[in-house]
């Protein structure tokens, strides 16, 4: 019998995951049409718009952790951490495909990695 709680509570985080990734993606989504709307609308500097992608990875990854924190209740960083990993092995992936290679330099790669899987954590924490 505790075998089969066991399967179902795996199945159910795996449900979890993906549900709270999909919502992380929806935010994502969101913030970045915000964004093209005040691209288009206003005559915004290169900086501004660097910022608020910053932001985006941060605010999504953060919501991540501290939803998947909430669910787990134990070790909710470790969770808020593997969240962000994913989030970023998503857009990693994406970004792979869309390139067909990898686009820019290592340094961005590297802080956008650190923003996600950081966000993700500290979200996990705070849950």
């Amino acid at each position: 019998m505790q075998k089969q709680e066991q399967e179902r509570a795996g199945q159910t985080l795996v449900a979890d995951f993906l549900k709270i990734l999909f919502l992380m993606y929806a935010v994502t989504f969101v913030l970045l049409l915000l964004l093209a709307l005040a691209l288009f609308k206003m005559e915004l500097q290169e900086t501004v718009s660097k910022v608020w992608l910053i932001a985006v990875y941060v605010i999504s990854g953060f919501l991540g952790g501290f939803l998947i924190g909430k669910r787990t209740k134990s070790k909710k960083f470790l969770w808020g951490f593997f969240i962000g990993m994913l989030y970023f092995a998503v857009l990693f992936g994406v970004s792979l495909l869309l390139y067909k290679g990898l686009a820019g330099d290592w340094t961005h790669l590297v802080t956008t990695l650190v923003l996600c899987v950081g966000s993700g954590t500290v979200g996990g924490m705070v849950s």
